[in-house]
């Protein structure tokens, strides 16, 4: 088992990066498809995006849930344990749009397919 000296050291180690917040932040707002994450998150590449989401699965954090219907299809869940960064990922959302503000800094949305 890996050792910590630090519980943010372990939160960084399980949700830090440049896309897992991201993820997480997308994932909060409720359950979305790999092609709609994907769509959201026009920097990332789709090889790093399955490995986030597989990373992010292996920890507990979000799950994978496969639908058998007439268009089968995945939707990535938060778990419960997921749903309890619901504090943090708002405090972050919250920081970020202050800072922008702050700075003059506008978001672009995502680009249309």
């Amino acid at each position: 088992m890996k050792r910590y000296h630090c519980a943010v050291e372990l939160a960084v180690d399980l949700i830090g990066g440049k896309w897992k917040p991201v993820i997480l932040a997308h994932l909060k707002e409720g359950a979305h498809r790999y092609g709609e994450l994907r769509r959201r998150m026009p920097g990332v590449s789709e090889k790093m995006l399955t490995q986030q989401l597989r990373e992010l699965a292996a920890d507990g954090i979000v799950r994978r849930v496969e639908f058998d219907g007439r268009i089968p299809h995945v939707e990535y869940h938060l778990t419960e344990v997921g749903e309890q960064l619901r504090p943090a990922l708002t405090a972050l959302y919250e920081w970020g749009e202050h800072r922008a503000a702050d700075r003059g800094i506008v978001f672009e949305p995502p680009p249309e397919h």
